[in-house]
């Protein structure tokens, strides 16, 4: 993975040393002698990683690193401290000005290497999060703003695991957490993936030195399952050679921090914060790129899902419908007489009726099938699985739903709509997905001439034929089967004073845009 990288210090030998290292790994580098240069170049480039020196003169490295920290534009940037400090105070200085990792000089490659590719595949999933979100907001998708990730919740609402086989190893860090999270513990054994996915942890610190189970088969395990893909996971090494071929592996896995023994407990706090910052800031970029794809694919007036999400879903059920050898049906469904409905009693009340019809479709369909606002007054029902004869009876359902009691809208007026409904079912020689909607339009163009109220059945060769089956209802409530394309459906009843159901000559000869009567 190659990314951007800017190397900042004031020392120019260290800084073609670093520079060559990270070519000859194919990094694009630029460099910066000083702060305000650094931040300058930061500003204008946006590189994908920071390898900031601490000792500069005028603005040192952690007055610069805070600096990017703090600026909204900058602040997802991830910033490796490069100092020849070794004291546990500088390192606690750095974490606290938001340095993301520390390397000390003279850098070794293969530290280097693991350090910068493990930050830069985070900021990748980072930056794909956020330019999401950023397209979400330029269509004026109403999504939350996220928290910064400077802000840290209560304890009481953090949770965090600790494995390790020693006990008293595990209470010491959680004793050294006391003010940052609940703490629990486990000891290393298969289970811990298992018990992880269970339940939403922000952060799971897991010892390396166990000598019962593989700290490192652990991450593997986590970084399989989808649950715990993304969550922070910080290793404990021990400061020997093992420790060190340890924490490369571990970062290769995908590892987001370590710590060496032995631990500082302001350096665990300070790295423990910096995740669960991270993790809270990540999960509602998560949340609100998964509004946005609600959003993406759902009728803002109905919450069912558009025309778009349904036609291109549909197109996947055409093809697993063939290669499966399986059936599928699909109802075109459009509510009668409609345009009288806003023409008597407003849009307003209109989408009160598209509202409440939505609901009956949703709330009477399968949880397979897909329910969508085609256009207007029009809904689809595609029904996976299912023959002619079951989707017959499903739509005979949604249309007593709909006629069976009226829509009581705000105005206090009670409404009695119905709805006529064509059905179609796939057939392996329909080439494209349209074909079966074509299919569908058909007979629910018959069903609008033989009466509306009804549900008919297309006729497989194509078009509505004059045998096309009917189903209807007479004011008793009998099925009455009509063949006849002129035949009169009784429907629901009709007759109420300036109730929709009951148009004028005018209105009943009324056509809508793909020439059948609305």
């Amino acid at each position: 993975m190659t990314a951007r990288v800017l190397v900042v210090d004031d020392v120019l030998p260290n800084v073609k040393l670093l520079e060559a290292k990270l070519t000859s790994e194919y990094f694009d580098v630029l460099t910066a002698t000083s702060g305000p240069e650094a931040l300058e170049i930061v500003q204008r480039e946006l590189p994908d990683i920071v390898l900031l020196d601490v000792m500069m003169p005028g603005m040192n490295g952690f007055e610069v690193c805070r600096r990017i920290k703090t600026e909204p534009a900058t602040e997802h940037i991830p910033v490796v401290m490069v100092t020849a400090l070794d004291q546990q105070s500088d390192r606690i200085a750095g974490l606290e000005a938001g340095a993301d990792d520390f390397l000390t000089k003279p850098v070794q490659d293969v530290a280097l290497f693991a350090r910068v590719k493990s930050l830069v595949r985070l900021k990748v999933m980072m930056d794909e999060l956020r330019n999401r979100e950023n397209t979400g907001l330029s269509l004026g998708w109403n999504i939350d703003e996220p928290e910064s990730r400077h802000e840290l919740p209560p304890p009481g609402e953090v949770d965090v695991l600790v494995v390790d086989e020693r006990q008293k190893a595990a209470q010491r860090i959680a004793h050294g957490l006391a003010d940052t999270a609940q703490v629990s513990f486990i000891a290393g054994n298969e289970a811990v993936a298992e018990h992880v996915r269970e339940k939403n942890y922000d952060l799971v610190i897991i010892s390396l030195s166990m000598t019962e189970v593989d700290g490192l088969r652990i991450v593997s395990r986590l970084r399989s399952f989808e649950e715990s893909r993304h969550l922070p996971l910080l290793v404990i090494v021990d400061d020997d050679e093992k420790g060190t071929r340890q924490l490369v592996r571990a970062l290769e896995m995908g590892v987001n921090d370590y710590l060496i023994r032995p631990i500082d407990r302001l350096e665990l706090s300070a790295r423990a914060r910096t995740q669960i910052r991270r993790k809270r800031f990540t999960d509602q970029l998560w949340e609100n790129f998964h509004m946005s794809m609600q959003l993406a694919t759902t009728d803002a007036v109905t919450g069912l899902y558009n025309r778009h999400y349904m036609t291109s879903h549909l197109e996947t059920l055409v093809i697993a419908a063939r290669q499966h050898r399986k059936p599928l049906s699909l109802a075109l469904m459009d509510i009668d007489r409609f345009k009288v409905v806003n023409d008597t009693h407003g849009h307003a009340v209109g989408d009160e009726v598209l509202q409440d019809f939505a609901r009956r479709i949703a709330r009477n369909v399968r949880g397979v099938d897909l329910a969508a606002r085609y256009g207007g007054e029009e809904f689809v029902v595609v029904m996976p699985e299912t023959g002619l004869q079951d989707a017959g009876r499903i739509c005979e359902r949604l249309r007593a739903t709909v006629a069976d009691e009226p829509f009581r809208v705000s105005t206090g007026v009670e409404l009695d709509v119905t709805t006529s409904i064509g059905l179609a079912a796939f057939d392996p020689s329909m080439r494209k997905s349209t074909a079966l909607l074509d299919l569908a339009d058909s007979a629910l163009y018959a069903a609008k001439n033989q009466g509306r109220n009804r549900v008919v059945f297309a006729d497989p060769d194509g078009g509505p034929s004059p045998a096309a089956k009917t189903v209807a209802r007479d004011p008793q409530g009998k099925a009455a089967s009509l063949s006849a394309p002129g035949a009169e459906g009784t429907g629901a009843s009709q007759g109420k004073a300036g109730d929709p159901a009951a148009p004028s000559p005018a209105a009943e000869n009324a056509r809508n845009a793909s020439g059948r009567a609305t």
